[in-house]
């Protein structure tokens, strides 16, 4: 993020806390360098707030931040239900402020191209979603006891790290997908355990879950932090079928594609293909814009909410498996 941040117009990146006050320092912050969290929502230099802590720590300092008058960018998952996220995205009403929750590949243009497809009917209806992000973390049993990932009490888990990507898929692929997370039907949820990795309690190291939409809709997610790496992200339509070739989720300095095939699998005339930019720059760009009263994208809270309640649905059902 410091880099993106660098290289992004009309954003600087003024002040930095951390633990570790080298580390802050290394960031090359314009301004200062603080060594609580406290003292940078106190910096009167510093408008916007960037959160990256381990994932239950997001809404308790998204709210701080909001509340002493800064807007806020969070890292996903912004918060760990449904009803955590509603207290930051009312602290945010309360304040005046902007809160946006970092999903960096929505601001990617592939990912904004695709989603232009998808709501102007080129697909037909859509039918279904298959989406994965599972990677290896290879640290995971070295560093066990300080991976927040393995660690429940701090959002640890392969949904709540990695399968929020999936879910936003779906989210903006299905209308009003996760509004009410209750009329959502899950069809199959599986579960591996790091039973035996940890010597904390466990978490999910991969979830594979199926889901279907009140209307027939179906939505397959996978994702792990201990396996073989998959990103894919496909768009099933009555129409055609689109693809976020490569990798979905992490593109990022390098070319990719965005393929239309009918439903048969032959491939629509004219591959869309997109250079290579940084989403992460683009995504504070966006909500620097935004910060300056201007028109620009940013997820809405109405997606952060609905992926929240899911992930929660799927959480209350897979909880006995996690043992």
């Amino acid at each position: 993020m410091a880099p993106a941040v660098h290289a992004a117009s009309g954003a600087v990146l003024q002040a930095v806390a951390a633990r570790d006050a080298g580390r802050a320092a290394a960031l090359a912050p314009a301004g200062r360098v603080h060594a609580g969290y406290q003292a940078l929502l106190e910096d009167p230099e510093v408008e916007v707030a960037y959160i990256s802590l381990s994932n239950e720590a997001h809404v308790p300092w998204a709210i701080a931040a909001l509340r002493a008058g800064k807007h806020v960018l969070c890292e996903k998952p912004l918060a760990l239900d449904e009803a955590t996220a509603a207290q930051a995205f009312a602290a945010a009403e309360a304040a005046d402020r902007l809160l946006v929750e970092a999903f960096m590949y929505r601001w990617h243009p592939r990912t904004r191209r695709a989603e232009q497809l998808v709501a102007a009917g080129e697909l037909g209806s859509v039918v279904s979603v298959d989406s994965a992000f599972c990677f290896d973390d290879t640290d995971l049993a070295g560093a066990s006891a300080g991976n927040y990932r393995l660690d429940p009490d701090r959002g640890g888990g392969a949904l709540y790290d990695v399968g929020v990507y999936p879910l936003s898929v779906a989210r903006w692929a299905i209308a009003g997908f996760g509004d009410r997370a209750g009329p959502l039907a899950l069809e199959s949820v599986s579960v591996t355990s790091s039973a035996g990795l940890s010597p904390l309690a466990p978490v999910d190291l991969r979830t594979d879950v199926r889901l279907t939409t009140p209307a027939g809709q179906v939505v397959d997610i996978r994702a792990a932090i201990a396996g073989a790496r998959e990103e894919s992200a496909t768009i099933t339509g009555t129409e055609a079928v689109l693809r976020l070739d490569g990798k979905p989720f992490t593109t990022w300095h390098s070319p990719c594609d965005l393929v239309i095939a009918d439903p048969a699998g032959e491939l629509r005339p004219g591959i869309e293909s997109f250079g290579p930019v940084d989403p992460y720059q683009l995504m504070v760009e966006a909500v620097a814009a935004r910060v300056r009263g201007e028109a620009a994208f940013v997820v809405p809270a109405a997606d952060s909410l609905a992926i929240a309640a899911v992930t929660g649905l799927i959480r209350a059902a897979s909880a006995a498996m996690v043992c």
